[in-house]
């Protein structure tokens, strides 16, 4: 692993026998280290937009909770909706637009 900080990710999706690790980050996990074990990598947008494309009540309901959650300050759907595009999720935040009454 070219990061010394990274192998217990490598060994936990090994041992949780995952697909895929999801990281912005994907320097640190080439494809020649992960393809003996079978795992890729994926960036958390395309992540989540997949998730969205599989089961869009379930991921919508997710991040109601999620925002509901948010106290210290409150944050309306739009807000946290923002949120979301600053930390690189702008795609699925598109995508959440279709859903915007089961936010």
């Amino acid at each position: 692993m070219p990061d010394s900080d990274d192998p217990h990710v490598l060994a936990a999706a090994i041992v949780g026998r995952c697909d895929d690790i999801v990281t912005q980050n994907l320097k640190d996990f080439p494809t020649e280290t992960l393809a003996p074990f079978g795992i890729e990598t994926q960036q958390p947008d395309d992540f989540f937009r997949n998730q969205l494309s599989l089961a869009p009540g379930l991921v919508c309901s997710a991040l109601r909770k999620v925002c509901a959650r948010l106290k210290n300050p409150p944050k309306d759907v739009d807000e946290y909706l923002s949120i979301l595009t600053q930390q690189g999720l702008v795609a699925t935040v598109a995508d959440l637009e279709q859903f915007a009454d089961l936010l």
